[in-house]
C-alpha cells in the first residue's frame, strides 16, 4: 500500500478504531489551530484524564489527611501495587517484575549497585556508542565509583551500518570479543538519535552466555514497542513515563527485575524503609527485610500526586487494548510516513532509522539533504508551521507519530510544509 492523498488519510483517521482515543488528549494550539505534534518521543500529551486523578488524591489529602493512607478508593500504602498489573502489561512483565519509583537515571545507578559487581578479572560495561548521556555518565561514574578507569572499562559498540545503526551481528562480535571481560551489558530498547529498535531477548542470550549481567534503558521502548521484558530474560531494566506513556514532565520512573532475582536477599542494595516487606514493615525493627521483587527496590515514601498520572495514562493503554493494539496501529502510522516521505520527499530528507518495521518503533530520525543549516532550516520552518518535531544534535530531526493521539492527516500537513519549504 503506497497512499499518498490528504483523501487517503482521512479516510485511514476514520476507518481506525483507534483514532477515537485522540480524544482523551489535550491538543496543544496555536492561534485558531491545533499543532501536528511529533514529539511524543520527549514529551508525551496530557492525558484529559490526568487532572482528575491527582485532583482525587488531593481530595483525600484534603478530607482525610494522614488516614488516606489506610482508607480511601486507592490506600496510599497500597498504592504501588495499584500499579503493578497495567506496569507489568505496559511491558510484558509479570506483577512481581516492576515498579515504580524515582526518576530513569537514579533507577539506573540503583540498578546498578545490585547488577555491576565489578572484578579484577571482569570490570567492564558495554553499551553502544553514542548513547544517551545521562546513560552514558551513569555508567562511566559507576565505573569510577570501583575503582576502575572508564578508558579502559567502558566498551563502546561502534555503529556498522549506513545511517548509524548497528547491526547484531556488531553487538554479538562486541559480546564475543570481550565476553570474559563483561560484567554487565547495558543496552537501549530504542536508540535516542536513529530510533533503532532492537531484539533484546537475543541480547541477554548473548550477554549472558559470556557470564555478564543485562540490563535495558527502555526510556524510548515503554509505550512505543510490544515489550516482553520477562521473556527476555533481562537481569534488570528501567524507563521513563514522560515520553511515550504520557505521565507528565518529569513523571516517576519504572523498574523490571526478573522473577528469579525476587526472593534473592543476598543480592547487595541500596535500601529504604519502603522496600520492606509491608507485612513486618511498622514492627520498626533495625533489620532490612526486602518485599519480594522489584517492590524490594524501592526506598523511599512513594510521591502519590505523580503516581496519580501514571495510573491515569496507564488506563488509557488498558482501554486501548493494550501495547499490541496500539503497535500495530503505530506500523501503520509510521509505514504512512515513510511511504510519504520515500514518494514525495526523497530529495529533501534522508531517513535514518531502519526500513524493517521489526527494527524500529513509532520514530522515523530525518537527515535533510544538504547539511546541517539547511536541516536546521527546515526544523524551524516546520515548528512556524505548526508542525513540531524535534531536534538532536548533530543533525537529526526525529518526528515520532504516537498511536494514542496522531493522525494520518497530521502527517500529511507535514509533508506538505516539507513540500511548500524553500531551502
Amino acid at each position: 500500500m503506497n497512499p499518498t492523498t490528504t483523501t487517503t488519510a482521512d479516510g485511514l483517521d476514520r476507518a481506525d478504531p483507534l483514532s477515537r482515543f485522540r480524544e482523551h488528549f489535550h491538543i496543544p494550539r496555536r492561534g485558531d489551530g491545533e499543532l501536528a505534534y511529533f514529539v511524543g518521543n520527549s514529551l508525551g500529551l496530557q492525558p484529559k484524564a490526568a487532572a482528575a486523578a491527582v485532583q482525587a488524591e488531593l481530595d483525600t489529602w484534603r478530607d482525610l489527611a494522614v488516614e488516606g493512607h489506610f482508607r480511601g478508593e486507592r490506600p496510599w500504602l497500597r498504592y504501588l501495587e495499584l500499579m503493578n498489573a497495567p506496569l507489568a502489561e505496559l511491558v510484558g512483565a509479570q506483577n512481581i517484575e516492576v515498579a515504580a519509583m524515582n526518576t530513569l537515571t537514579v533507577n539506573l545507578h540503583l540498578l546498578m549497585v545490585s547488577f555491576y559487581r565489578p572484578t579484577t578479572e571482569r570490570p567492564a560495561i558495554l553499551i553502544e556508542a553514542g548513547a544517551f548521556p545521562s546513560d552514558w555518565q551513569a555508567v562511566e561514574s559507576q565505573i569510577r565509583f570501583h575503582g576502575f578507569e572508564p578508558a579502559e572499562c567502558l566498551i563502546e559498540v561502534q555503529p556498522d551500518e549506513a545511517n548509524g545503526t548497528v547491526s547484531m551481528q556488531a553487538i554479538a562480535r562486541a559480546i564475543e570479543l570481550h565476553g570474559p571481560r563483561l560484567a554487565l551489558v547495558l543496552w537501549p530498547g530504542v536508540q535516542y538519535r536513529t530510533g533503532q529498535a532492537f531484539d533484546l531477548q537475543e541480547i541477554a542470550r548473548l550477554a549472558h552466555a559470556q557470564g555478564a549481567q543485562v540490563g535495558f534503558d527502555c526510556a524510548h521502548a515503554a509505550g512505543n514497542l510490544a515489550l516482553a521484558l520477562h521473556d527476555s530474560n533481562a537481569d534488570f531494566a528501567t524507563w521513563c513515563h514522560y515520553k511515550y506513556v504520557n505521565a507528565g514532565p518529569g513523571a516517576i520512573s519504572g523498574i523490571f527485575v526478573h522473577e528469579r532475582h525476587a526472593h534473592d536477599h543476598t543480592l547487595p542494595r541500596l535500601t529504604g524503609w519502603y522496600g520492606h516487606k509491608l507485612s513486618t514493615r511498622f514492627q520498626m525493627a533495625a533489620d532490612f527485610d526486602p518485599t519480594p521483587g522489584a517492590e524490594g527496590w524501592a526506598m523511599s515514601n512513594p510521591p502519590i500526586l505523580a503516581l496519580a498520572s501514571v495510573r491515569a495514562s496507564l488506563e488509557i493503554f488498558r482501554a486501548a487494548g493494550g501495547m499490541a493494539a496500539l503497535r500495530e496501529r503505530s506500523l501503520r502510522l509510521t509505514g504512512y510516513l515513510e511511504a510519504r516521505i520515500r514518494d514525495q520527499l526523497a530529495n529533501v530528507l534522508e531517513i535514518l532509522t531502519p526500513a524493517e518495521p521489526e527494527r524500529r518503533g513509532c520514530q522515523l530520525s530525518l537527515r535533510v539533504r544538504g547539511g546541517r543549516e539547511q536541516g536546521r532550516a527546515l526544523f524551524e520552518h516546520l515548528a512556524a508551521q505548526g508542525v513540531l518535531g524535534d531536534w538532536r544534535e548533530p543533525d537529526v530531526i526525529r518526528i515520532s507519530p504516537a498511536p494514542l493521539y496522531n493522525r494520518f492527516s497530521e502527517i500529511d500537513r507535514l509533508v506538505l510544509a516539507v513540500l511548500n519549504w524553500r531551502g
